[in-house]
């Protein structure tokens, strides 16, 4: 099968690996569509690498005994590699199990794990089934795209009532718009990048604010009538974002965080003194699967703006230098192109 791999600072394109084979519990899917996340980031820096990706919808080929999937099967390949036992994962929150992508919970094949591929192996239950009427593209947006807001959105009881402040309007805060105007909330976005705040009106934010600006948080709490923000959802990974959000979100109001910040400097005193509630948020319970696919049925001109590129996986160089502009919203790969 055709993987991608990066060969050095900004160089890509693909190699040859053996196809997987379909042993117990893990399955053969064929790649129809490979959503890109942040792998772009490490584009222009050194080193070398062949596993990219965490984000598909394809069709079951091959498995290896009866499940809860069959041949011809459409799915969409949920992320991660949980063990599916521990209580978390019982629970269908297996984004935070504990044993996620250790022995044996990936397969014993290598080289099959990663979505910039022709084809994966991944256990049968983590595979969703794409309704008829969705196309490959639009069924993938059930990944990364709309997968961790949809989550805060569900931790924080986001409804009409609600404003809704989304720092950073890369794919995931953008699929946050979506989430949020879905449910009927007015949405304040916060991005400084002329077509990622273009691209969050089109989707339906009320308002976008200039992180640069001096008086950010002033402009916030001004189109709030002074009350501030009732939820906050961090996406931009940066940590200035946080003390926004805290700043700027009312009190006794939620916060979720999302983005992959690493140190953050926070002042505990006004968390508490505002009674704020801060999630931690990743991917959503394997449970409200059926609840994403509906709304993904409801949204389809949305994603078609969501959406902004679909490049062939032999592209690879040019989706990710097109990426690296933030000249996009979410960009798909076709694997078989």
């Amino acid at each position: 099968m055709k993987v991608v791999a990066k060969f050095g600072p900004e160089s890509a394109g693909l190699i040859d690996k053996p196809d997987p084979v379909a042993k117990g519990e893990f399955v053969v899917v064929k790649i129809h569509s490979a959503p890109m996340c942040t792998e772009y980031k490490g584009f222009k820096n050194e080193g070398e690498s062949d596993s990219f990706g965490h984000e598909a919808a394809g069709e079951v080929v091959e498995i290896a005994q009866a499940g809860t999937v069959k041949v011809g099967d459409r799915v969409v390949v949920m992320p991660h590699y949980p063990c599916g036992k521990c209580y978390l994962c019982l629970a269908g929150e297996y984004a935070h199990c504990p044993n996620d992508h250790r022995s044996p919970n990936i397969p014993e094949q290598t080289g099959v794990t990663a979505t910039y591929a022709q084809y994966i192996l991944k256990k049968d239950w983590q595979l969703v089934p794409i309704p008829e009427e969705l196309s490959y593209h639009h069924a993938g947006m059930a990944c990364c795209g709309l997968g961790s807001t949809f989550n805060a959105m569900r931790l924080m009881n986001v409804n009409a009532l609600d404003t809704v402040l989304i720092t950073g309007m890369g794919p995931i805060g953008l699929g946050g718009v979506i989430n949020a105007v879905y449910r009927g909330a007015r949405v304040i976005a916060v991005e400084n990048h002329p077509y990622r705040a273009t691209l969050a009106k089109k989707l339906g934010a009320a308002e976008v604010v200039n992180p640069q600006d001096e008086d950010a948080v002033n402009q916030i709490r001004d189109l709030t009538g002074g009350r501030g923000i009732d939820k906050g959802i961090e996406c931009s990974a940066a940590p200035a974002a946080v003390q926004l959000l805290i700043d700027a979100t009312r009190p006794k109001g939620h916060i979720s965080l999302i983005g992959g910040i690493r140190e953050v400097t926070i002042q505990g005193g006004e968390i508490i003194n505002k009674g704020l509630t801060l999630h931690g948020t990743r991917h959503y319970r394997l449970t409200d699967t059926p609840a994403m696919m509906r709304m993904i049925t409801q949204i389809k001109a949305q994603l078609d703006t969501f959406i902004t590129h679909a490049f062939p996986m032999s592209q690879i160089q040019e989706a990710w230098a097109l990426q690296c502009t933030h000249n996009c919203g979410k960009v798909v790969l076709d694997a078989w192109k």
